[in-house]
């Protein structure tokens, strides 16, 4: 045979490769196109690679990232916990890292890859799987729901193809540490980790965040797939919003009246305590709280305790009262005013999953998440849409913190109209308090009516049995202070019973 022949029967297969580097080069163009786009639009985009071991995540991100302006992206490894996250409920580090408006967050593994691997070894149960699956979806729901697009990829490849990837690795003494023993263990089980695999991708496979399966056996056909996908999700996105499209409603907005005589009418609003039965159960209860904080560290239990009420109700004083014995080191309070841009440029919850606290911390949230669906709906701060959504956002992230082994508790301190205003004048007239009270106070007095109606709607739909509301009786300080450390307190120690049961099971 010529070489001649040779060159003729090669020269298609030339063709094809050349075509394929052009149609990638446009792919690549189109895709910084449309990056520059969304940071334009404010849209964020946060794109998972996930797949098996030796699919060739690295090699494709690489390849994303050429298209990409370098400065509008953020690259992550999702593979193994810091001691950091490992202290924190599973998901808190891919909450942290949610892109801004216009950014984009690339994940090399994903929020799946913790929850697959666990399985695999048999670390999770069924019912934990179930569990985790669904704070996954919720998870991404919210992302979406906020704006952003979610992209996840699926590299595939066959079992024999990752045995060769592996065996060229180890065959090098410079590649030989790439391949991890837990890999080749999932290697030799292919057949168990596709099925598993198989099964996250069906239960997790959802309109808003679907897979993308991407056969990856031959790495410029595989970037060429990868690149366009990518394109294609964000050109969909900035269609629907040069549309200018709203988000769907996933429930009917209920009457008004509804909550005219809701939870907050049947507080009892004339309890109170004598000064000298208050000083003596404060004594006592802070005590006993010093010693809980002790077993929540021993036993490593994250408390979660949200403040709020009206203003001047009291939500200060009653957070002095119950950290007044705690150890410094071990609680945080995080006091919630407007978000600063940085803040505004996140997800509205992006803010409080950074505080959310290590495993034996205590985060005390003076004005919380909750926000979303009383200052910021009344106010017209966010789209009915926006608050109507925060119901089930809210309450989906609270679950996933109790799936984490938090406990999770949060106080409304009821006080009536006439207290509110005997508060504000007593703090107009008193030059040591005047700075605790503003011209927005008095504002929001005026809307009373529709803060109540607010309210009432959120302590109905957002208690629940793992992360419950306590309404707090509040025209008597003494009285509402002594009832939130008592809650605290019994919570903390049915809590620690729970656990300590647990472990000698």
């Amino acid at each position: 045979m010529s070489d001649r022949t040779i060159e003729w029967r090669n020269q298609p297969m030339k063709d094809e490769k050349k075509q394929k580097k052009e149609v990638l080069k446009k792919e690549m163009e189109r895709l910084g196109s449309l990056q520059r786009e969304c940071k334009e639009k404010k849209i964020p985009v946060y794109i998972l690679f996930d797949g098996y071991d030796g699919a060739g995540k690295g090699v494709q991100i690489g390849r994303l990232m050429q298209a990409l302006d370098p400065r509008g992206f953020d690259v992550y490894t999702g593979d193994k916990d810091t001691e950091e996250e490992a202290l924190r409920p599973f998901l808190w580090r891919f909450a942290v890292h949610a892109p801004a408006a216009g950014r984009i967050a690339i994940y090399d593994t994903s929020w799946y890859r913790g929850v697959q691997a666990d399985r695999f070894e048999g670390i999770l149960k069924e019912k934990q799987v179930d569990a985790a699956f669904e704070d996954i979806l919720a998870f991404e729901r919210c992302l979406v729901d906020g704006g952003t697009v979610i992209v996840k990829l699926f590299l595939e490849i066959s079992e024999k193809e990752q045995a060769k990837r592996f065996e060229k690795l180890l065959g090098s003494k410079d590649t030989a540490w790439r391949v991890t023993e837990k890999e080749r263990e999932r290697n030799a089980h292919y057949g168990k980790y596709k099925k598993i695999s198989d099964e996250m991708i069906r239960r997790t496979d959802m309109p808003y965040a679907p897979w993308y399966v991407i056969d990856a056996k031959d790495k410029t056909e595989t970037a060429l797939t990868v690149i366009k996908t990518v394109a294609d999700v964000l050109e969909k996105a900035l269609e629907k919003k040069r549309a200018g499209k709203e988000p769907e409603l996933f429930e009917a907005p209920l009457p008004p009246d509804r909550y005219e005589k809701g939870i907050l009418a049947k507080a009892d609003l004339t309890k109170s305590l004598k000064e000298a039965e208050y000083r003596k159960k404060l004594a006592k209860l802070q005590k006993r709280l010093e010693t809980l904080h002790g077993e929540l560290y021993r036993l490593r239990i994250p408390v979660i305790l949200g403040f709020e009420g009206w203003d001047a109700a009291g939500k200060g004083g009653a957070i002095k009262r119950l950290t007044s014995h705690l150890d410094p080191r071990g609680y945080k309070v995080c006091p919630t005013a407007s978000p600063n841009d940085l803040e505004k440029s996140h997800h509205y919850l992006w803010r409080f999953w950074n505080n959310v606290p290590k495993a034996g911390h205590i985060a005390i949230f003076d004005r919380t998440w909750y926000g979303r669906v009383m200052v910021e709906r009344i106010e017209g701060f966010c789209s009915e849409a926006d608050w109507h959504h925060a119901y089930r956002e809210i309450n989906e992230m609270e679950t996933h913190f109790v799936n984490s082994g938090a406990l999770v508790l949060k106080f409304w301190i009821q006080i009536d109209k006439d207290e509110q205003e005997r508060r504000f004048n007593d703090r107009m007239k008193n030059p040591e308090k005047q700075w605790k009270i503003t011209d927005e106070d008095w504002r929001n007095r005026e809307k009373w009516d529709s803060y109540v109606l607010a309210v009432n709607e959120m302590l109905e739909k957002t208690s629940t049995k793992d992360a419950p509301w306590i309404v707090v009786e509040g025209n008597s300080k003494w009285y509402a202070r002594i009832k939130v450390l008592e809650t605290v307190a019994d919570a903390m120690e049915k809590k620690i019973k729970e656990v300590e049961k647990d472990k000698k099971k």
